[in-house]
């Protein structure tokens, strides 16, 4: 189990270092709602430095964050991993996909039956953010947060909703592993979400199914987006 958090440090009187040459060990740390809450300025102030946004766009990026934070942090088995150094300098965080099928909905096609039964065994989680300062980037600290919260939740599938003309965030998914299973069309709007899940270790029986599925849809073009759930 990870550690619970100890305080965490503003990020904005951080000094910047590279994890390689960090004297202070990077530390990972659990928060509930309530502790996510009460860093959510810290939090978008890390979302804004780590996004590429176009001149202007930063407002409305911090804006949407912040929305989303808020809105996912109410949604039941909600948890958040930040990574510590000792300043702030990434976090992820996502809830369990409700077993009903509901986060499916819009999904374009019939939705691959591996997926169909791991949602309704309770069994995939879904990734709603993952924030990592840039200068961490090269240090696998991405790879790190996304592997210990989909553990820590004992998910044999992750899954995440990616706005197709958000290009940077779904090449970065997937550089991870992430899976391209096909598109869903949410209101409002024509917003059309790529469908990415990522089979995990112990779970082998889904892999050919969701192969299978890739195998079909490698048509479709390489769209690439921000998680959306």
């Amino acid at each position: 189990m990870t550690a619970p958090p100890g305080p965490i440090r503003s990020r904005r009187r951080a000094v910047h270092q590279p994890l390689a040459t960090r004297t202070t060990p990077l530390s990972l740390g659990q928060l509930n709602r309530w502790q996510a809450e009460g860093l959510r300025e810290d939090l978008a102030d890390l979302y804004t430095e780590s996004c590429a946004t176009p001149p202007g766009g930063e407002h409305r990026g911090r804006k949407d964050f912040l929305r989303r934070l808020t809105r996912d942090a109410w949604r039941p088995g909600f948890a958040m991993l930040t990574a510590q150094a000792p300043d702030l300098v990434g976090c992820a965080f996502g809830f369990p996909v409700p077993r009903d099928g509901s986060w499916w909905s819009g999904f374009r096609g019939p939705l691959p039956q591996a997926v169909g039964q791991l949602t309704a065994s309770g069994q995939i989680f879904a990734s709603s953010g993952i924030v990592v300062r840039p200068s961490e980037r090269n240090h696998g600290l991405a790879n790190r947060l996304q592997e210990r919260l989909l553990a820590d939740h004992r998910a044999l599938l992750g899954a995440t909703l990616v706005d197709r003309t958000h290009r940077a965030a779904c090449a970065g998914f997937r550089s991870r592993g992430w899976r391209d299973i096909g598109v869903v069309y949410r209101p409002p709007g024509p917003t059309v979400l790529r469908a990415l899940v990522l089979p995990l270790r112990e779970r082998t029986a889904a892999e050919p199914v969701i192969s299978r599925t890739m195998h079909g849809s490698s048509g479709r073009g390489s769209a690439r987006g921000e998680a959306r759930t």
